[in-house]
């Protein structure tokens, strides 16, 4: 077990006396291999010579820094306990900062492991440990008093690590290489899984009504990139963000002397009154009651994969996806396997969509819904045959199935809150419902 004594300061010591700008190879250098033969005999990790010169760029080495660095500078004592630390740990903070470009002024909202808000240029530098970046790109600032315009979703995530220091420095080192590279995840998304679970809870409230720039963008905002920060002194961390890529536009006021200013501020996407009321429900308990039903069969497939791709997708791809969402929903494998049924099955000449549709009436409680459903489908339809003659999809279709594949969700949800059978089981009560409240023939 590491500790910090006077063999180890000493060690460090020797380290931080090396001037800048340094050796040529660090890593061969008498001091630094000395340090990693000390740590190797009180580890279990051997020679990490790579996780610990990670680890001692981001504790400020000095002849590791630009002549010009003037940031406080830590003390061997702090860095010889966040080594020790370092080496001992067997789980990380893991934490994801989205920028909401294009957001509207929205009120602070805490759930599950998350938050969005307003933050400080101060918190800003706290949150993406700027000291630390400094250190690692000395001539990449952090532009806070930039980014500071914008609001932030926070995502903090523990995660367990390798108990091996150099497959946290370099894990790409220790993958199992016989395996197939090309092979695809099915359930992988485009953001990390925690950031994708706090999107799937934003996006249940509806953005679609409360945008007053319709034609422009039913979303409250957008997320065009996610900075991803581990606590773990042995990761690298990536390039600061540049602030140019969100969305500004220019400003140009008076001042008190009637000469002209010109300033850029960030574009937004404004929202009627209703938002403010409407997003006081994402609470945390809210999280944990929506987290509860995805825990349930009626989530067993992939509604969250597919709300979530929507919100990122644009055109033709967001409108199919919306649509997936639905289906997956409501959908069952039955529908397009006849064996599977009960062979007194009252609904054997409902269609597959017809079938989908039908429960969507159901769980909305709208027969307009069905309606809406099946048109947008013919759509979707049209696109994917190749029909000819394909119209353009509207501003009110777009925002329509993006609508029913939203309320299609919310109806599973509130369905989880119910004893629970097998999912099967609630699509069939779904359908049997629809069917016996519509008139005979």
């Amino acid at each position: 077990m590491m500790s910090v004594d006077d063999q180890l300061l000493g060690a460090l010591a020797a380290l931080w006396r090396i001037p800048p700008p340094g050796p040529d190879n660090l890593l061969s250098a008498p001091a630094f291999v000395a340090l990693s033969e000390l740590i190797a005999q009180r580890t279990d990790s051997g020679k990490a010579i790579f996780a610990l010169s990670n680890a001692l760029r981001a504790l400020g080495l000095p002849c590791g820094l630009p002549a010009n660095y003037r940031e406080p500078m830590l003390d061997l004592p702090a860095v010889a306990e966040m080594l020790v630390k370092a080496f001992s740990r067997k789980s990380i903070t893991r934490r994801h900062l989205c920028p909401l470009d294009l957001a509207d002024d929205l009120p602070p909202m805490i759930f599950g492991n998350s938050r969005i808000a307003w933050l400080t240029a101060a918190e800003l530098d706290v949150l993406f440990d700027r000291p630390r970046l400094m250190r690692h790109f000395p001539d990449l600032p952090l532009e806070s008093k930039r980014l500071v315009e914008f609001q932030w979703l926070i995502v903090e995530e523990e995660v367990p690590v390798n108990v091996r220091p150099e497959a946290r420095a370099f894990p790409f080192l220790y993958e199992d290489m016989s395996r197939d590279l090309g092979e695809i995840e099915p359930h992988l998304g485009r953001f990390p899984t925690a950031v994708e679970d706090a999107l799937f809870f934003i996006l249940l409230v509806p953005w679609e009504e409360w945008s007053t720039l319709k034609e422009v963008d039913w979303r409250g905002f957008r997320v065009p990139w996610i900075y991803t920060l581990d606590d773990d002194l042995f990761v690298s961390p990536s390039r600061p963000p540049s602030a140019d890529s969100l969305s500004f536009e220019p400003w140009i006021y008076q001042d008190n002397w009637g000469e002209e200013i010109e300033l850029e501020r960030p574009i937004m996407l404004p929202l009627d009154s209703g938002a403010a009321v409407g997003l006081q429900w994402i609470t945390d308990a809210a999280w944990t009651e929506v987290q509860v039903a995805r825990a349930t069969p009626l989530f067993e497939t992939p509604v969250v994969h597919f709300l979530v791709r929507a919100f990122l997708a644009n055109g033709i791809d967001e409108f199919i996806a919306h649509l997936t969402v639905i289906e997956a929903a409501l959908g069952s494998e039955s529908d397009h396997k006849r064996r599977l049924r009960p062979k007194s099955d009252p609904h054997a000449r409902l269609s597959p969509t017809n079938r989908v549709a039908a429960r969507l009436r159901a769980a909305i409680g709208e027969d307009k819904a069905a309606q809406d459903y099946e048109l947008l489908f013919d759509l979707r339809s049209a696109f994917i045959h190749g029909r000819a003659g394909l119209q353009r999809i509207s501003t009110q279709q777009r925002l329509s199935a993006r609508s029913l594949a939203r309320r299609a969700v919310c109806a599973l949800i509130g369905r989880a809150r119910h004893p629970m059978r097998l999912r099967e089981d609630v699509m069939s009560d779904l359908l049997n419902t629809s069917q016996s409240s519509q008139p005979s023939d």
